[in-house]
């Protein structure tokens, strides 16, 4: 008999795969958000969340239609229109699309006019329509028109000598038809609802809160805006527009002048979406859909009020016992006693925020040393931030002080541009050494470094690497990581990343950093193909990922490959998923989960057993083929085997069967699950955590 090992069974390639494999990643999106629509229709919640959760389903809606529809539509115009990964064709993806949208947006507007508005109304939250205010109510809001409606508001004629209007994108408008009484002659016009109007009108009154849709008031009003003229009908309507940027940094001198001007041309851009009230007229849709160019399928009929995003006023009223409950973040133990540089000095340090103060960790890091006369400079990257940004204005005082401070914006983060543009420019004004990112490529990984010299004489650089932005603002209901570190290899690295950033480094292998483009994809993959070969030689092999999004079809693949030899895959997804899980003789160790609730699931994880000996990586990157080929990325390796032990443990509890969540049918529909067999209720992983005071994590078992 031969002693000669049995060679390898080799893992199937691409091509072997079945051609289905891959869901649209469009629909994949949009079942993410009926997932956010469940959660408002979930009559457990606190009833003012339900209410924010159908106003984040419509933010989200628009976002979606303003650059994801619309790039589909742009690829058609331009000739473009390959079939995606799924073998449809956009144009079939389109109308995939509008009929999914169409069933959510009518399933959202039941869910406010059968549920949740009933319920407010029992607490004393009453959202009235004109018809259903009483004769006091009316003449106050009479007044408001008066004093703060009527100067703002401009009404559109529209004949031979008025052209119809450019109509603003997410902008809410009226559609309206007047009579002459002279000759009985019809007429249109538009009458735009200003937008620094609040989207309802709360009545002050005493007792009940009382709101009215603000295009209500105005409707009741339009005799004074036509006078003279007979108002036949009104209706309320709402466009969406393409908001995607295209910036050619090849061509520009100055990125930030043609990010600007880009900015000015987005509200002219082409409509993806028009919205318009189930109620409206045959005769007034046709004249808005022959002027605005809007094909069927882009045409949403839905029961009024439009634009629910605006329910975010509402949930946000003074109403405590119809929130969740109020959460105070506790400080990292590690930071307990002594002074922070001195606590990183020590020991890396894991920070899990919301759960764990954002506040006394990353914004304490950043005031300490603007003012520690020991800190020699400063290294950022600010990809989103808030706009009364406590670290930014460290950096400021930072830089006053006469230190070193080299700041990376991302000017070109989606829909915070302007935002961005103005705090670069303050930085600059400060004497802050700017730069505006890298030719081609988004920066999005999230870097602080801080160079001190110590008591021993000595250089040190302390380090920031996370997976959420510095916003303070979104940290306290964005799940995020991060790690502190005063390890050289990570200082190493991190200075050699901004020397890239702002230099014209091209160093592609870092010694605790997996950075995109250059090496990320490469490095995953690499993971990916051990944990197989250890599977196959009957060594321990498992594979648990946590991301917002999975997308990237190379990745997807050598995960079936994972699953083909055995290896057990553990995916946490939050988002939009194109991987089928769970299908016979492709996916059969693989699972899919996804968590949403109080807190926005939010930081990236990735653990390989490798072998005996656990790879446990954290950062910015989510498994897309924008953020592992069009941006600059970055995970960091976990080394503290304590920390390893913890986020093994967190992502082993999200995937417990006794833990509240949606399991992914390999249909590509997402089921939830909320009780056991015995109608028990799952555990809420984030109100597990937020009790837990010192955040002792189920481990693994």
């Amino acid at each position: 008999m031969s002693t000669e090992s049995a060679p390898t069974p080799a893992a199937p390639a691409a091509a072997e795969f079945p051609a289905d494999r891959f869901m649209d990643r469009e629909e994949g999106w949009l079942r993410f958000n009926q997932r956010v629509l469940e959660l408002a229709e979930d009559e457990d919640i606190p009833l003012l969340e339900r209410a924010r959760f159908l106003s984040i389903f419509s933010s989200n809606l628009d976002e979606f239609f303003m650059v994801r529809v619309a790039g589909l539509k742009r690829r058609l115009a331009t000739g473009l229109a390959v079939a995606s990964a799924s073998g449809h064709h956009p144009r079939v993806l389109l109308e995939r699309i509008s009929t999914f949208t169409h069933e959510l947006m009518i399933r959202q507007s039941a869910c406010f006019e059968n549920s949740v508005a009933p319920a407010l109304r029992e607490v004393g939250i009453r959202i009235l329509r004109w018809n259903e205010l009483e004769e006091s109510e009316r003449e106050y809001l009479h007044g408001y028109f008066r004093r703060s409606i009527y100067p703002l508001v401009t009404p559109f004629a529209v004949d031979s000598a008025h052209p119809f209007p450019y109509i603003s994108g997410r902008s809410l408008n009226l559609a309206v038809t007047v009579r002459d009484p002279r000759d009985e002659r019809r007429m249109f016009a538009r009458v735009k609802v200003p937008s620094s109007l609040p989207r309802f009108i709360d009545l002050g009154t005493r007792g009940d809160a009382r709101y009215v849709p603000v295009e209500d008031v105005i409707a009741a009003h339009l005799p004074q805006l036509f006078e003279g003229m007979q108002v036949v009908e009104h209706h309320a309507f709402r466009v969406t527009r393409n908001a995607d940027l295209e910036v050619d940094e090849d061509e520009t001198d100055d990125l930030v002048q043609s990010l600007e001007n880009e900015l000015l041309r987005r509200r002219f851009g082409p409509l993806v979406r028009l919205e318009v009230e189930q109620s409206i007229t045959d005769e007034v849709l046709n004249i808005l859909t022959e002027e605005l160019g809007a094909e069927e399928e882009e045409i949403y009929r839905v029961p009024g009020p439009l634009n629910l995003a605006g329910l975010g006023q509402i949930a946000d009223a003074d109403r405590p016992e119809l929130c969740f409950p109020p959460m105070v973040p506790v400080e990292p133990r590690a930071l307990t006693s002594g002074g922070l540089f001195a606590a990183i000095r020590e020991r890396e340090i894991l920070v899990h925020h919301p759960y764990e103060s954002f506040a006394t960790t990353t914004e304490r890091f950043l005031a300490l040393a603007a003012t520690d006369p020991k800190v020699m400079a400063i290294k950022q990257t600010l990809y989103r931030t808030s706009g009364d940004s406590p670290i930014v204005e460290s950096l400021i005082e930072a830089a006053r002080a006469g230190k070193e401070v080299v700041v990376l914006v991302e000017v070109k983060a989606r829909f915070d541009e302007q935002n961005n543009i103005q705090w670069a420019r303050k930085l600059e004004d400060a004497g802050c050494h700017v730069v505006y990112g890298v030719v081609g490529l988004k920066t999005h990984c999230k870097l602080s470094m801080v160079i001190r010299q110590d008591g021993d004489g000595h250089l040190r650089r302390y380090c920031h690497v996370g997976t959420g932005n510095y916003n303070p603002s979104t940290a306290r209901v964005y799940e995020d990581f991060g790690l502190f570190s005063a390890a050289a290899e990570v200082g190493e690295d991190v200075s050699d990343l901004f020397n890239s950033l702002t230099g014209f480094s091209r160093k592609k292998h870092y010694r605790r950093l997996l950075v995109a483009p250059a090496a990320l994809r490469e490095g995953l993959l690499a993971q990916i193909a051990a944990e197989i070969e250890n599977s196959l030689k009957g060594e321990p092999a498992r594979i648990r990922i946590k991301v917002n999004s999975l997308v990237d079809e190379e990745i997807i693949d050598a995960l079936y490959r994972a699953s083909q030899a055995g290896v057990h895959v553990d995916l946490w997804v939050r988002g939009s998923c194109v991987l089928r899980a769970g299908v016979p003789g492709l996916s059969d160790h693989i699972r899919v989960r996804s968590i949403l609730g109080r807190f926005l699931e939010h930081s990236r994880v990735f653990v390989f057993a490798n072998g005996w000996r656990p790879q446990v990586w954290l950062g910015s990157a989510d498994l897309m083929p924008r953020n592992l080929d069009r941006r600059v990325e970055a995970l960091v390796r976990v080394s503290d085997s304590e920390q390893c032990r913890r986020l093994v443990g967190l992502m082993d509890l999200a995937m417990a069967d006794g833990t509240s969540s949606w399991h992914l049918e390999p249909d590509g529909s997402w089921t939830r699950h909320t009780h056991d067999q015995e109608g028990r209720r799952l555990m809420d992983l984030q109100d597990a955590l937020k009790g837990d005071r010192h955040l002792r994590v189920v481990e693994s078992g």
